[in-house]
């Protein structure tokens, strides 16, 4: 997590608006090589939640990293686990607690929502298992993507939707995820 190997994105203006205004994303957020810290194997997906990125590794010394919003206080989820599936968008449900968290926000939504661009997960999604049993965590897209850079999701690590698409693209289901 040192310095800039070499852009392969260049910044520019998210396709979404919040309130009318047009979201630019902070270049440090643009997906990049970059020096990273030995110690992983190429392909491990490392999540940095406290400074908001995400790194795919590689090459010894060399990440990809992209910038994500994560889970709010005390919703963040930690450790090691395996991408057990990815799905192309995605159905989502919302699970038993954030329904008991905010069941004005998320109760009509109990029976689940197809996949599509209203969807919260996004365009793509890599969920996570541990011990061959689903966390209830992702890596997703997002259809708020000025959330990139904050601590304001259940739990999950989100993504703009053509990052997601790319890290798909880019991570086999059994790769190792490791969140910080």
């Amino acid at each position: 997590m040192l310095g800039i190997v070499g852009a392969f994105a260049a910044p520019g203006v998210a396709l979404a608006r919040k309130a009318g205004k047009p979201f630019v994303l902070d270049p440090k957020y643009q997906p990049q090589l970059v020096e990273f810290a030995p110690g992983y194997a190429p392909g491990t997906v490392v999540v940095d939640p406290r400074n908001r990125f995400l790194y795919l590794v590689e090459s010894l010394g060399v990440a990809r990293r992209y910038g994500v919003g994560v889970g709010r206080a005390a919703l963040a989820w930690s450790g090691t686990a395996t991408v057990g599936r990815k799905a192309k968008w995605p159905r989502w449900k919302p699970t038993a607690n954030m329904i008991r968290r905010d069941p004005g926000k998320y109760a009509k939504y109990g029976g689940g929502m197809p996949g599509g661009g209203g969807n919260p997960l996004g365009s793509r999604a890599l969920y996570l298992y541990r011990d061959g049993i689903d966390t209830y965590y992702r890596i997703h897209g997002t259809t708020e993507p000025w959330t990139i850079g904050r601590a304001v999701s259940n739990g999950c690590i989100r993504m703009l939707n053509d990052h997601v698409a790319d890290l798909y693209e880019r991570v086999p289901v059994g790769a190792t995820v490791v969140v910080l």
